[in-house]
Order: C-alpha cells, then structure tokens, then sequence
C-alpha cells in the first residue's frame, strides 16, 4: 500500500483515496453533486435517528462527522469543558459555517451533551435557511409495547411530519419499503464485506472496512452503492499475502469513533481491528431490516433500531446483558485475541459502562482487556499509541505462553 500504511501488503483499493477524501469533508462531492440534483441533506448524529427514515423521496441522510477538528474554543465557550468533544467538535464547525449546507437537522434527546448541540445550533441561528428544521426526538430507556409505541410517535410528529410539511416528503408505507430496500443492499454489502475479517488471512484491513463503512452514512446512498458494489467485487477477487501482516486481532467496544485515523493507530501498532460495535460502527448500523406484509412499516422499523441499539442508555437488564453477550460474540465470532473498550471523555453513559464492563469482560468472560477514553481528535495522540503497542505485545506473549503449555500438555 502507498506511503502512510507500509504496515499492510495488500494492493490499494481502487476507490479508497477517494473515498479517504470524502471523508476529509462532512459537506463531500457527493453531497454537493445531490443537492445540485434537487436532492436535500437531513443530518443526523444517533443511531436512535432511524437512518432510513431521512432517505425518504428527495431526502437523503448525512451522519455529521467533524473532520480535521482543531480549535474548540468557541464551542467550550457555550458548552464548557467538561462536555463530550464530539458534542462541542461538532457545534465549533456549525460556528464556522460548516453545516450550513444541511435542509434539516434530526436531533434526538438520547444524552444531555448531544442535546445542548442541537439546542445551541437553533439558539445561534447557525442555519438560516428558510425551511430548515431541528427535531428533538424523545427516546425510551427500555423496550416494552407502550415504548415502541411512544418511539413510533416521535418519528411520525418530530421528524416525518416535518419532512413532508416542509419539504412534501413522500412518507407513505409504499415508501417506506422503497427506502427500507436501498437501505439493506447497503448493509448487505458492507456485511459481506464485514464478514471476511473472520478468515485468518483477509482482503481488507480494519482501516478500510473503517472507511467503507463511514461513507455509506456520511454520502448520498444513491451516489455512493455504485462504488460499494464495484469495491466489494474488488475486495472478493483480491489476493492476500501468504502470510497474514498482523501480530494479534482485536475486538473495539465504545462510543462514537468517527475518524478512521484510530483504527489506523491500532493497525500500525500491529493488531487487525476485527469488529466495530461501536456508535458510527457497523455494529449496530448495518443489520439488514426484515418487513413482514401485515404490521405497520413504521412501527416495524422503529422496533428493529430499538432491538438492534446496543446504546448504553439502555439501562434495563436484558439491554446491559445484550451488550456484555454481544461484545463475547463478535469477539469469537471474528476470533479476536483481545477487546479495547473505549470512551470519548466525558461521556456520561459510556464512563459508566466502560469502567464497570471492562472489569466483567476480562473476569467473567476471560477476555485480555484494554480500557481507555480518549479525545475526539486522538490521531496525535502518543499515551494512545504506547498503549495499543504495549496491548499488542502483552496479547503476543500470552499466546506464546498457551502454545508452550499446549505443547507441554500434549
């Protein structure tokens, strides 16, 4: 590969530097090319914002990212320091003009910090479009039928309501489904893709699944399925070395991880990132959605993003242990030698979750375990980088150690 990942030996992708490139910006050539087409942009920042749902008609979903972030003095200001970077990252580029491309903003009470982005981006008035809209969606803590009927609720007069008032957003059952069928062939392309991290020697390193994957919430989906059908075909005829360039495979856990230059990190540091369950990752995200022919399309999507969350907001029992379960699962599933839990700093509900299920993972499930928070903008981070190369090399010689006491018992 070019210069910058000499630590992998496979042939570069042919749409990689340009999808890399998409990334650089959240208002990217494919987001340009559709709003020049008639097209609006509804951005969004939580899985609990049904990604389907804003790619109705002539809409279509961005998931808001705030690459190159450097100075959030601004933000800091309004929101303090002790809030979550990605909260204030986000609201510093808004300052800046950085959103001001977006026709509509689905924002969701899922966590206070979040919240006050939404909040101050009506407040400043950072968009001044005439039919520009923020919702404040309300979303439950756990999952019964008067839950799911509540969600359903929110959906249909926080958001679609203001989709089809504002813009005549076809929001029909017919439409729905339309959405619901261009939505599943992006995720049964990025899952198929997904899925060969389980081989031992495979055709796509954790980086560039990273990337495939970001472009498939951030760009048009219409725009964006041509090249994932041509890199996935181009993936599956790819040749591997003989010999895999990793030293040890890894599973992440966490909060949101929208920057591509921390999987990056950990590959350079020598261990294959295996899985991604983690907010903006594939887990949750990229689970195809079943509809049956008699309930109501809504109401089945809503629940389908109730069940798949694996948000720790989620504090109810069956919810903690599907996350525990799901985190051992992928981890075998993609035979990971270890887990990193992570957390971007100060947020509320993954501090609670990490500092508390990293312990269970390694006592209860016998998973080695690597616990950090870290900083929305971690790429210059050299505490982070040490600590990922030490975890690979502890994850070495505990597997020198099985083989010997293998070898001595057999």
């Amino acid at each position: 590969m070019r210069k910058g990942r000499e630590v992998y030996h496979l042939k570069d992708l042919k749409h990689l530097i340009y999808f890399e490139n998409l990334l650089e910006e959240a208002n990217n050539e494919l987001v340009q090319q559709a709003q020049a087409e008639g097209k609006l942009a509804i951005g969004y920042t939580c899985y609990h914002i049904p990604e389907v749902l804003l790619n109705l008609g002539s809409c279509f979903s961005v998931r808001l990212r705030a690459p190159r972030t450097g100075s959030i003095d601004m933000a800091t200001y309004y929101m303090s320091n002790y809030t979550c970077e990605f909260a204030r990252a986000l609201l510093e580029r808004s300052i800046e003009g950085g959103y001001n491309f977006l026709d509509g903003l689905a924002g969701v009470d899922a966590c206070s910090m979040m919240n006050r982005f939404y909040e101050h981006f009506e407040l400043l008035k950072l968009n001044e479009k005439p039919k520009m809209f923020v919702s404040h969606v309300d979303v439950p803590f756990k999952i019964e039928d008067y839950t799911i009927r509540q969600y359903v609720k929110q959906m249909k007069h926080r958001l679609l309501n203001y989709m089809e008032d504002n813009y005549h957003v076809d929001t029909s059952d017919a439409a729905l489904r339309k959405a619901v069928e261009e939505h599943n062939e992006v995720c049964r392309i990025i899952s198929e893709i997904g899925e060969m991290r389980a081989l031992e020697n495979p055709p796509v390193t954790g980086y560039e699944f990273h990337i495939l994957n970001l472009v498939s919430y951030t760009c048009p989906k219409y725009l964006i399925l041509p090249l994932l059908r041509e890199t996935l075909a181009e993936i599956k005829a790819r040749e591997a070395d003989d010999k895999p360039w990793y030293r040890a495979r890894v599973a992440i856990v966490g909060s949101e991880i929208d920057d591509p230059s921390l999987t990056k990190m950990i590959e350079e540091a020598g261990a294959f990132v295996v899985s991604d369950r983690y907010c903006y990752g594939s887990t949750p995200g990229r689970e195809v959605i079943e509809l049956n022919d008699t309930d109501d399309v809504l109401t089945q999507i809503c629940e389908h993003y109730m069940r798949h969350s694996e948000c720790a907001r989620y504090i109810a029992d069956d919810k903690v242990l599907q996350r525990r379960e799901t985190a051992d699962k992928l981890a075998k599933k993609f035979h990971a030698d270890g887990i990193i839990y992570e957390q971007m700093k100060f947020c509320d509900y993954w501090g609670f979750e990490r500092a508390l299920v990293s312990h269970i993972m390694n006592e209860e499930y016998g998973w080695p375990v690597l616990s950090i928070d870290r900083p929305y903008n971690a790429r210059t981070s050299g505490q982070l980088r040490t600590r990922f190369q030490a975890f690979v090399e502890s994850l070495e010689i505990k597997r020198i150690h099985q083989a010997k006491e293998a070898a001595s018992n057999g």
